[in-house]
């Protein structure tokens, strides 16, 4: 289990000590995409969801879970973050594509905080909807690109949105 940084030479869970990390900048980015039915698509775009402005409230809703997310995931340092964006971008006639990138100057990186925004941004899309389309369907969370630190850069071969 060496390989696996949150177990220890026991194979228990702990989370891993950064101490002696060197402070780097750190920048993430996640997608995912939200597919519905065409009219539950346009009512969105349209702005004339009950709830109110679905991908407004879903933008803030992803950038809060980015901060909270050392709350949310056990081993999951907290950080400081620098900053964190939303975006979405409508893909007709059905699907929306959500795009969320965090950054922080520290010692750990910042995927799980920009996956975890993408995947609460697009939680609240549902929420917010689910009342007119309960078969909308939440796919393909990933990590699309990290920057920063001692493994450096790394991106998704396929990304189609970078």
């Amino acid at each position: 289990m060496n390989d696996l940084t949150h177990f220890n030479a026991q194979g228990e869970a702990h989370m891993v000590n950064v101490a002696a990390k060197r402070e780097t900048h750190r920048v993430a980015v996640a997608s995912g995409r939200i597919r519905m039915a065409p009219a539950t698509f346009d009512r969105i775009l349209a702005g004339d969801a009950k709830k109110g402005d679905v991908l407004g409230v879903a933008r803030v809703a992803g950038i809060m879970a980015a901060k909270r997310t050392g709350e949310l995931i056990p081993l999951c340092h907290p950080l400081p973050l620098t900053h964190v964006a939303i975006d979405f971008i409508p893909e007709p006639p059905n699907t929306i594509h959500c795009t969320a990138r965090a950054e922080t100057v520290g010692r750990t990186g910042v995927e799980m905080e920009a996956l975890t925004a993408a995947s609460v941004a697009l939680l609240t899309i549902y929420d917010m909807v689910k009342a007119i389309d309960r078969g909308m369907t939440i796919e393909a969370v990933q990590l699309e690109e990290k920057h920063g630190g001692k493994s450096g850069s790394w991106q998704r071969a396929s990304a189609v949105h970078p």
